[in-house]
């Protein structure tokens, strides 16, 4: 009985067991190639994680000051509850 898993399986060539794991040269690059990519993926993912994160500092900063200010116009003591 023949099923869609069946289609999937690739039959094994004679002489197929004497290459390393059934992986050729075309193989290797393509996996090299696709590593590349998904390297490349994530060194722009950390790029832009970086640059969220120095934005967030910046505005957490303001967002003290500002608050800071906003005391000082009504006459309270600053809390320190600053990290």
């Amino acid at each position: 009985m023949s099923g869609p898993s069946s289609d999937l399986i690739a039959p094994v060539e004679a002489g197929a067991e004497d290459e390393d794991d059934g992986f050729g040269e075309a193989e290797y690059t393509a996996i090299n190639t696709m590593l590349d990519q998904i390297n490349s993926c994530l060194d722009q993912l950390e790029e832009k994680n970086d640059n969220l994160h120095a934005r967030l500092q910046e505005l957490l900063k303001s967002n003290r000051q500002t608050r800071l200010e906003f005391q000082q116009q009504l006459g309270e003591a600053p809390s320190d509850d600053s990290p």
